[in-house]
């Protein structure tokens, strides 16, 4: 698999690896993301190439600004060696999983990208409930929208909306300022919108709130309400390979979650767990007419479970290493600022 990843990325449609300024000569690694990364990989999946880089030294003591480079059409995200930090810091799966890659996915390792594998476990603590779960949650509202979109009537699907915003909302004070208990109030009723039977209102009342945070928040409740509506026709064969994709995705979280909790590791391949999650991928746990049979929500109940124990039990701190991950960082930037790196 290295030398399937080493010949991809020699390839001219990655010559940006090699000229881009933030990035030529500045790799700390790269690996695979995705299906690749999670060996859940079907012969229509996309290559997902995640990397880091570090910050240059006008980055650290300049007027430079630098947090990742993005290339959409070849499916690339390399994050700067200081954001990375701040996102593996709070167990961000999506960084989080870069740290626990099969030895053969990663490629242009310096010593850099190196130790930080090999102290990946400084990065772990019981955020990780918070952060996997969020993410967990998201899934399974995607799943929910799209089974009920097509069968529930409007007055229903606000509800069910309503309810997606709610459950994202337990999240808001892990994320952002704390907000006062009945501050944000949101309820159901009789719209004034002639294509509308009834809707989502607000009664909102927040002072010295920082306006940052509050734009986040509103975002994550607008990407809601846009992600219910976001199929409108229903393409059934195409919609279920991407509802079958999200139910996948949402076990293999809690599977990854688990592992953090309970081995305190990270581990992105998932090796034990291929049968069981292909299964999924494949449209093992669906009905005829598009819904989820029971025995999969119960999978959902009992990894749910598992995770309330394991998040009570687990011998994780509540926060980081903060001073070790500090140290090391400083490190490594310290050098970058000598011209080392």
């Amino acid at each position: 698999m290295k030398k399937f990843i080493e010949e991809l990325i020699a390839g001219k449609d990655y010559d940006f690896l090699r000229t881009n300024e933030r990035l030529k000569d500045r790799l700390v690694f790269l690996t695979f993301g995705g299906s690749l990364a999670y060996g859940t990989a079907t012969e229509d999946s996309d290559v997902d190439i995640r990397g880091c880089a570090f910050n240059s030294r006008a980055d650290l003591i300049g007027m430079s600004r630098f947090e990742q480079v993005v290339n959409v059409e070849m499916d690339v995200t390399v994050y700067s060696f200081n954001k990375l930090i701040k996102l593996i810091l709070d167990c961000n799966p999506n960084t989080i999983e870069m740290l626990g890659c099969r030895p053969g996915h990663y490629v242009m390792f310096s010593p850099v990208g190196q130790e930080l594998i090999d102290n990946r476990k400084m990065f772990l603590s019981k955020r990780a409930v918070y952060s996997f779960g969020g993410y967990a949650n998201q899934q399974l509202r995607r799943l929910q929208n799209a089974l009920a979109r097509d069968s529930y009537p409007q007055t229903e699907k606000e509800r069910h909306i309503l309810g997606s915003i709610k459950s994202a909302m337990m999240f808001f004070n892990d994320r952002y300022e704390s907000i006062p208990e009945g501050a944000v109030s949101l309820e159901i009723g009789k719209s004034g919108n002639a294509e509308l039977e009834s809707e989502i209102f607000m009664d909102i009342s927040l002072k010295h709130y920082p306006l940052r945070d509050y734009k986040n928040m509103w975002s994550d409740m607008n990407n809601i309400v846009k992600e219910y509506g976001k199929l409108g026709k229903r393409n059934q064969k195409k919609d279920d390979l991407h509802l079958n994709k999200h139910a996948m995705h949402l076990i293999r979280l809690y599977l990854m979650c688990l592992d953090i909790l309970e081995k305190e590791e990270v581990n992105t391949y998932r090796e034990g767990d291929l049968e069981l999650l292909m299964n999924i991928r494949g449209g093992g746990f669906q009905n005829e007419d598009g819904t989820f049979c029971m025995e999969f929500f119960d999978l959902i109940s009992d990894f749910e479970k598992r995770l309330e124990y394991a998040a009570a039990n687990t011998g994780l701190p509540e926060s980081p290493d903060y001073k070790r991950i500090e140290e090391f960082m400083m490190g490594v930037n310290e050098k970058v600022v000598r011209g080392e790196y």
